[in-house]
């Protein structure tokens, strides 16, 4: 074998000087080389790898000094150590993120040990890049570096089940009528999409019942947050909040049944956003219930003392979640008060057009954007709205419900009347009130909760 010594070597002409010819292999004593398919080997730090640009989609013997992106999406891969000897290195990267569903396994070469144990190794964690140096018999190959994708992150989108899916646009829209969880597998990030929008309507109170010409129930608490949603203004949106960061967790939904008669609601919950159960109507001289909104006044007749509607936004949140309830009318023949919607106060007894009852408060619209569900009216969807009061004088309905599921109220002229409704379900609407004594209020509406999320670009 000749030998030629040179301090360096330069291009006769131009920038590139070449090395032998095509499927030569030239050695370099520290061990690092260039292989015959022109992969630079061991050129690196000590305890780097060269990586193989040629992804690897099943079984394949590993070269020490290389490192491969490995793509198990097709199914499980077997990666064969080299055998070991000391200073070696082999990389493996998860080329597709599917190492979670079918993983790779790394085999043993001989008595080689993996990690000073006799077992082979499986890399099982999505988006996975590991780097092993074999070191010696004892420990076998070690592992010097590893990291998952997310450290370098790109744009994530939530990823969730539970309820009932749909879709708007670039955004999914989960509905829960009733109660279940909404499972979070991948929570998105700031570069993609992070945030929970939602919508969180309590059960509404029951109509009152007790006495006569009782108090329409209150609406359940109306709370949500949706930044995204256009047009930029619709009868809802002043009563929006902040969105929630996406984690992942198996969140519980609690859907609020609606009270009954001239009871309260129940409440509706999702993560930290607890809406309040709308406030029962009141009977007689009863005042209305507090609540999400407050349930509306009774009004007894005969001269006695006007009965207050219930406060709403009880406990108090900000934005509010709901109004108070009006109070009733004492002047002969004498009606109930308006439940409180989540845009209006129950309308006052005295105030109502005769001769129907007191109206319950209006209720919040949302965009059909947050779903199909709720009471449409025009090109939104309402929820929330307060029940209305029972109207004694008149066979015609008493008050009439508020615009997001509200009950109306009954009428009744002495001798025939119009029954009332209850809340409407899944909306939150408070039920009307009755007008004659042990007849029983009508229910509140249950409740709903509704999540929504960019989950693509």
């Amino acid at each position: 074998m000749s030998e030629v010594k040179v301090n360096k070597i330069s291009p006769r002409s131009g920038t590139d000087v070449t090395l032998g010819d095509s499927g030569d292999t030239f050695t370099i004593p520290s061990g690092a080389t260039i292989n015959n398919q022109g992969t630079a080997v061991n050129f690196g730090a000590t305890g780097s790898a060269s990586w193989v640009t040629t992804v690897k989609t099943s079984t394949f013997t590993a070269v020490a000094g290389e490192g491969y992106f490995v793509n198990t999406t097709g199914g499980v891969v077997s990666v064969n150590l080299p055998a070991g000897t000391a200073g070696a290195v082999v990389a493996v990267k998860d080329y597709a993120n599917t190492f979670d569903t079918n993983a790779v396994t790394l085999v043993q070469n001989g008595s080689d040990k993996i990690g000073g144990s006799t077992v082979n190794a499986t890399l099982s964690t999505e988006g996975l890049a590991v780097t092993l140096v074999f070191i010696d018999s004892t420990q076998g190959w070690l592992v010097t570096d590893n990291g998952t994708q997310d450290t370098a992150p790109t744009s994530q989108y939530v990823t969730a089940t539970g309820g009932t899916i749909t879709c708007s646009g670039d955004f999914k829209i989960h509905t829960f009528t009733g109660p279940g969880a909404l499972c979070v597998s991948c929570a998105g990030n700031a570069a993609g999409s992070n945030q929970l929008e939602y919508l969180v309507v309590a059960g509404g109170g029951g109509g009152g019942d007790t006495g006569c010409r009782g108090g329409g129930g209150g609406a359940g608490g109306f709370r949500f947050a949706s930044p995204s949603i256009a047009p930029l203004t619709y009868p809802g949106k002043p009563l929006a909040g902040s969105t929630l960061t996406a984690s992942v967790a198996s969140i519980p939904i609690t859907i609020g049944a609606g009270g009954a008669g001239g009871t309260n609601g129940n409440n509706s919950i999702f993560s930290s956003i607890t809406s309040t159960a709308g406030g029962g109507g009141a009977g007689g001289s009863s005042g209305g219930d507090t609540g999400g909104s407050g349930g509306g006044g009774g009004g007894p007749g005969g001269g006695s003392a006007v009965s207050n509607g219930g406060a709403g936004n009880t406990p108090p949140v900000s934005p509010s979640q709901g109004n108070n309830g009006g109070p009733g009318d004492s002047s002969p023949p004498g009606f109930g008060g308006g439940g409180g919607g989540a845009l209006a106060v129950g309308s006052t007894g005295a105030s109502s057009p005769q001769p129907r009852g007191a109206d319950g408060g209006i209720g919040g619209g949302l965009p059909t954007a947050f779903g199909s569900n709720g009471v449409p009216c025009g090109s939104f969807r309402y929820y929330a709205g307060g029940g209305g009061g029972g109207y004694y004088g008149d066979a015609v309905p008493g008050g009439l419900g508020g615009t997001g599921g509200g009950g109306n109220g009954a009428g009744y002229n002495g001798s025939s009347g119009t029954p009332g409704t209850g809340g409407t379900t899944n909306t939150g609407g408070g039920g009307g009130g009755e007008t004659l004594s042990g007849l029983g209020g009508y229910n509140g509406g249950s409740g709903i909760v509704i999540i929504r999320y960019k989950f693509q670009n």
